[in-house]
């Protein structure tokens, strides 16, 4: 998962979509870094599903951000219509913070195109479905479609998952240049969520050569016991591998083979119309 602002934050100990805020940290020697804009973005991340109403302490302990800085960044949310205050000291997000996500989504032609084919697909299917990009050395959800919850963890548009232990992860690691996934691979925290979690730099990187050789990615349980799931990459018409598409269902009602034989060739047709679109 991604580091909070500053060290002293703690990071979450399983995947789940209530994450620190992933700011980059401050380069003391990069003179145009605008720390106090970064802890601004840090404290409006501090936000989740599940944690909607947050104290100014709770947040500075989230963020790792002083508690001087935290009532000073929240104030000025305010005062611009992005924070409100109940009592004076619980705080949760306005209405118009969706503004400064709008962007981006209503910019992104696979976002908006997605919707359909997801619903398409999760109607042939039964089953969940969602469309994810890399950001960072996390997958970032665009769009999804849903028939039911079969995680515990609530996705939704903007949620983030590690790469390394999810299928569209898989996918969009296995196809980037080499030079950046040995910095990836060197890097990345490689943490066991279940007891099929690859956690070695050197078999995750052999699962990746096979992604990338066979298509397409089946996660069995590496990331929650009960979930499996099956990705492909959606390819832009240059050849680039800019986002991956996926279809999850409980394990107990479908097994790895089903995966391959029915879900992949629709996951496959519909990531071939996706990809046409990105002109």
């Amino acid at each position: 998962m991604n580091e909070p602002l500053y060290p002293s934050a703690a990071a979450p100990a399983t995947p789940t979509a209530d994450a620190e805020p992933a700011v980059d940290q401050p380069s003391e020697s990069d003179p145009d870094f605008m720390t106090s804009l970064a802890r601004g973005l840090a404290v409006i991340q501090a936000f989740s599903p599940q944690r909607r109403v947050l104290t100014m302490s709770q947040i500075s302990q989230r963020t790792g951000i002083p508690r001087a800085a935290v009532r000073r960044c929240l104030h000025t949310l305010g005062k611009l219509g992005f924070v409100t205050a109940e009592e004076g000291r619980n705080f949760s997000l306005r209405p118009r913070i969706l503004a400064l996500g709008h962007a981006y989504l209503a910019s992104t032609p696979l976002a908006n195109a997605a919707q359909p084919v997801l619903r398409h697909i999760s109607n042939t299917l039964n089953e969940s479905s969602s469309v994810a990009i890399l950001d960072g050395d996390e997958i970032l959800y665009i769009a999804r479609a849903f028939t039911s919850r079969i995680m515990t963890i609530d996705l939704h548009v903007g949620s983030r998952l590690p790469a390394y232990c999810t299928s569209m992860g898989r996918v969009l690691l296995a196809h980037l240049p080499s030079a950046e996934l040995d910095g990836y691979l060197e890097r990345a925290k490689l943490i066991q969520y279940t007891t099929n979690t690859i956690v070695s730099p050197e078999g995750l990187r052999e699962a990746l050569e096979s992604v990338r050789r066979d298509g397409y990615a089946i996660n069995d349980q590496e990331l929650e016991i009960g979930l499996r799931s099956i990705a492909v990459p959606i390819t832009a018409p240059d050849g680039r591998v800019v986002a991956a598409l996926n279809v999850g269902a409980q394990a107990a009602r479908v097994p790895v083979a089903e995966m391959r034989d029915r879900f992949l060739p629709v996951l496959k047709d519909g990531a071939r119309e996706l990809g046409l679109l990105l002109t």
